[in-house]
């Protein structure tokens, strides 16, 4: 601790110093070899005795200079236009052959670039960090105190700072895998990429905020449909996910309040029954039940010899001339079925987890309750509904967050069965049971619009953040109470 003081002198309010303060602090009455490894980061580690440091952060920070000098600042010299120079085919004299000029890739300039713009933060980073370790070696020397060698260092990030070590690979892939491709995500709704401009055989550029005015109704007829399919798309997603997350969530807590009920006979049997539907891929569960309700379907022959069809016919829910009832290829219909099949899928994962909640109430409480008079109803209300809600309001957060991109039940269920007959939707590829997540994927795949796949993905991206959010820190401040 002693050496913790020694190395990192605290601010005048007696608080420890920050990152920046530390590098400021350490640049500024470091001595050379201090200063010089900002630019050098090996020159400080040699100056202060610690040669294997010098040879790996050397080797670290060629690395970063070596892809920047080849791919780079090359690449970053052509961010602001994405590439001047078209593919084509031009005449070789000297081979007497048409051959493919040397073109521009705007994708892999935009690509390159942002790698290299994060390349560029974590260098300064690692940088500051260096200069700073390098002033703790320095005040270490200075005092006489011997500083530790390249093993010693190593066992400290075994032991003490094991978590430093766990943490590496992991904070590595969250910028290769979430960071990197969520800028290049960003990047892209502010560019024209689409079916027309097409890389590599064709260049996309900037466009600025025209993307999200093409969004939201820009006044042009093309803003005008994508604008009326992402109002009806929005709304349906926010349904879809409320009553997808909530029925789920009571039907798993009443059906493993049945279960587990003391007057229930063979409760092992019916909790064996519904835990093998989550065995059975979720995919097969899907196909096999859109087929069930198709309209050609064995629930619809079902209906229709029980006279259901007929009396819908009656009561005017069914058009007269409509033999079977639409479940999957009508607009109100399949949004309710959609629903309703979701809680077949989703109720079994629900009960294991009420069940596993359920059980951690004390037993005690449920008993004074009972004495004290409670009905079922009551205890339910004010013991057992707030203590799940304590336990598993993080968990609710998330199941609506993965319902709002909750591809496989709205793709699977209505892929090549809905069809939409709204002409403003499908002129924007859309459908009216699709949620966000599945437009921006017939949007990619159907239609190759890049640039408004990018702006929906980041209107999710926000609605799930801010939604997260405010969900999260209402639960930090509010406390679980039993009355």
């Amino acid at each position: 601790m002693a050496e913790m003081v020694l190395q990192q002198p605290l601010r005048a309010d007696g608080k420890e110093p920050n990152f920046l303060q530390r590098f400021g602090h350490g640049f500024v009455h470091g001595d050379i070899f201090t200063k010089l490894s900002l630019f050098i980061w090996g020159l400080g580690y040699i100056g202060h005795g610690q040669l294997i440091k010098a040879v790996l952060v050397t080797l670290v920070q060629a690395l970063g200079l070596y892809y920047l000098g080849v791919a780079g600042i090359p690449n970053l010299m052509k961010f602001g236009t994405l590439g001047t120079v078209q593919m084509e085919m031009v005449f070789n004299p000297a081979t007497f052959k048409n051959e493919v000029n040397d073109y521009d890739n705007s994708f892999a300039i935009l690509l390159l670039s942002i790698i290299a713009i994060v390349v560029i933060v974590a260098m300064i980073a690692a940088a500051m960090a260096v200069v700073a370790s390098n002033y703790n070696l320095q005040l270490i020397r200075r005092a006489g105190k011997k500083t530790n060698n390249f093993v010693q260092d190593v066992r400290v990030y075994l032991n003490e700072k094991f978590y430093v070590t766990l943490l590496t690979l992991p904070v590595l892939g969250v910028v290769v895998f979430t960071i990197v491709p969520l800028f290049i995500l960003i990047a892209v709704a502010f560019t024209n990429y689409d079916q027309q401009h097409m890389p590599p055989s064709a260049l996309f550029t900037w466009v600025g905020l025209s993307n999200f005015f093409t969004l939201f109704g820009g006044g042009q007829s093309l803003s005008l449909t994508f604008g009326y399919a992402f109002g009806k798309i929005l709304i349906w997603t926010l349904v879809w996910a409320f009553f997808a997350t909530f029925t789920s969530f009571f039907g798993g807590v009443f059906l493993a309040m049945f279960i587990n009920d003391k007057k229930t006979k063979l409760p092992r049997l019916w909790r064996t029954l519904f835990v093998i539907t989550i065995a059975v891929p979720q995919f097969v569960t899907l196909l096999l039940v859109r087929n069930f309700f198709g309209d050609n379907g064995i629930f619809n022959t079902m209906m229709s010899n029980l006279g259901v069809t007929d009396f819908l016919h009656t009561i005017g829910l069914l058009s007269p001339n409509m033999d079977y009832i639409p479940f999957l290829t009508s607009n109100g219909w399949a949004q309710v079925m959609i629903i309703l099949i979701n809680i077949w899928v989703g109720v079994p994962y629900q009960m294991l987890i009420a069940t596993g909640v359920l059980m951690n109430i004390p037993g005690d409480m449920l008993e004074a309750a009972r004495i004290d008079g409670a009905n079922p109803v009551q205890m339910f209300f004010r013991i057992k509904l707030p203590y799940l809600l304590s336990v598993q309001g993080p968990a609710l957060v998330t199941d609506f967050v993965k319902n709002v991109n909750n591809f496989n039940v709205i793709y699977l269920l209505t892929q090549d069965v809905y069809v939409t007959a709204d002409q403003s939707m499908a002129s924007s590829s859309a459908k009216e049971v699709d949620l966000l997540v599945t437009w921006l994927f017939r949007l990619t795949q159907e239609q190759y619009n890049y640039k408004m796949a990018a702006v929906i993905g980041i209107m999710v991206f926000i609605i799930c953040a801010v939604f997260t959010v405010v969900c999260f820190r209402f639960i930090n401040k509010k406390e679980a109470t039993f009355s």
